[in-house]
């Protein structure tokens, strides 16, 4: 894949990291008060889901036509930052211990985080495909 394709998706990585902070501004400062911690939780990764989305849905044009491979390559990109932060962001910054860390791939307590890095993964792909814009593959005999 071209490098600008792979600026584009560092780029917009970034931009969904930024809402991701925003959205945990949101969660501990209103949806935990407002509808106590596993509802907030839940609202919290739909949330975010959501923000993946719409981000991967505006910006699919800015790629241009790309092979379904490189849409799924590209949330798989996302996936891989995202993980690497969280786990450099949480030992690094947070002290978190290995355990906790690993804590937020359960479902307990209304913790929806799988579900967001399913979101990251897919919306790539899902963005193109509802934009029409996945390039098809041509194949030589």
């Amino acid at each position: 894949m071209a490098t600008t394709v792979w600026l584009k998706a560092a780029a917009l990585w970034m931009a969904i990291l930024v809402l991701a902070i925003l959205n945990g501004i949101l969660r501990e400062n209103m949806l935990i008060p407002a509808l106590g911690g596993f509802a907030a939780l839940i609202a919290s990764g739909a949330i975010l889901s959501l923000c993946i989305l719409l981000v991967a849905l505006a910006a699919a044009p800015w790629y241009g036509p790309l092979a379904l491979r490189q849409w799924v390559l590209i949330g798989l990109f996302w996936l891989l930052l995202t993980v690497a932060f969280e786990f450099s962001f949480g030992r690094l910054v947070q002290h978190k211990t290995w355990a906790e860390l690993f804590d937020a791939y359960s479902f307990r307590g209304g913790n929806i985080w799988p579900v967001v890095l399913v979101a990251t993964v897919v919306s790539p792909w899902l963005a193109a495909k509802t934009r029409g814009i996945i390039r098809k593959e041509t194949t030589t005999p």
